[in-house]
């Protein structure tokens, strides 16, 4: 009983009450940008930690395209996006960069 929430109230006036619907809508809107966002970066990580180069090349040109269009409607700020961008080219470049691993059979 002690995590109870209290209930919200309903706004009285029509402007707050049309607020809350369009709110209800933009929360559901960026959730969706925002797990884009997220689930874009971790395939580029997953394919850089398998060490495939052409896979994690080619994810990483889609992932650019998601941070800037979630970073362009303020979801995230630019200069995460940025950041993000930025760590992502590096492991992408030396994973291009390092030595084929021999495979002994």
């Amino acid at each position: 009983m002690a995590s109870a929430k209290p209930k919200k109230k309903n706004p009285r006036l029509a402007s707050g009450r049309k607020r809350v619907r369009q709110d209800v809508k933009l929360n559901a809107a960026n959730t969706s940008l925002r797990s884009k966002y997220r689930t874009a970066v971790k395939n580029v990580e997953k394919a850089v930690l398998a060490g495939d180069k052409t896979k994690a090349a080619e994810l990483f040109a889609k992932a650019q395209s998601i941070v800037d269009t979630v970073a362009d409607k303020g979801i995230f700020h630019k200069n995460k996006a940025a950041r993000d961008k930025s760590r992502l080219a590096t492991k992408v470049k030396n994973l291009a960069l390092a030595p084929e691993k021999a495979t002994a059979a």
